[in-house]
């Protein structure tokens, strides 16, 4: 197995009196894509937002590059890793450009390499330069999507973190998207972790697979070991409606 990016250490999370997650072990391969299956309420995206800090486990210990994650660390690890969630989470009064190059400038990047990293991701997108200038309210969803992957990517980030972003595309735009960010994994390969519902996305984009049921890891292991040995009912199911 390829090196740990992501280690949850028995972590617990609950939200009043439901337990989310309790007292779960995993660890996140890297450079690899891991997509992360569940139904709504399974604790997909409460795993990814605990890899980013936005989610503190009330036991356990969450750890990113072999660093724990605290709230001294965080601001620093945050660097490192790229977020993108459904609905593309776009600040609605800034221009395309300022979206993506946000934290560049926050860094004090300098300005001709602010201006070649959004270009050359424009590109890989297949986004028009055009765009720069328009509000996130005059765009597809497509396009905002795009762009929102654009931000996650300026900082060339070794991790990436995708919350269901795809998920509310229409199928033509998702499956063009999906092509993109399989060649964008090609070009700049790079830890990514996927939540998504669709096991069928998950079997396109990713090359490992976590299935979460209830807080639990259901199973856990490449695509092709869980399409031919699916260890539950509950798998065999998420195989069934979103699989081939």
């Amino acid at each position: 197995m390829a090196n740990s990016c992501i280690k949850y250490e028995v972590v617990t999370k609950s939200y009043g009196k439901k337990i989310i997650i309790k007292e779960l072990s995993l660890d996140i391969p890297a450079d690899i894509t891991t997509a992360i299956v569940g139904e709504s309420g399974s604790g997909k995206s409460t795993l990814l937002q605990m890899a980013n800090g936005l989610v503190i486990p009330e036991k356990g210990q969450v750890s990113i590059f072999s660093k724990p994650i605290n709230k001294v660390s965080i601001r620093k690890q945050r660097l490192k890793i790229g977020y993108s969630v459904q609905g593309a989470g776009l600040f609605p009064h800034l221009s395309v450009l300022h979206n993506v190059t946000l934290m560049a400038r926050l860094l004090d990047w300098a300005d001709d390499a602010i201006q070649s990293r959004f270009e050359y991701l424009l590109d890989l997108f297949e986004l028009d330069p055009e765009l720069s200038p328009r509000y996130p309210y005059s765009l597809s969803g497509g396009q905002q999507q795009r762009v929102s992957l654009c931000r996650a990517m300026m900082l060339n980030p070794p991790l990436l973190l995708l919350d269901e972003p795809f998920s509310a595309l229409d199928p033509v735009t998702r499956e063009i998207i999906h092509s993109e960010f399989l060649r964008l994994q090609a070009i700049e390969s790079r830890t990514t972790v996927l939540v998504t519902h669709d096991m069928g996305e998950a079997m396109k984009l990713a090359q490992q697979v976590i299935v979460l049921y209830e807080g639990r890891i259901e199973q856990q292991g490449s695509v092709k070991d869980i399409r031919n040995n699916p260890a539950s009912d509950y798998v065999e199911t998420l195989f069934r409606v979103g699989g081939n």
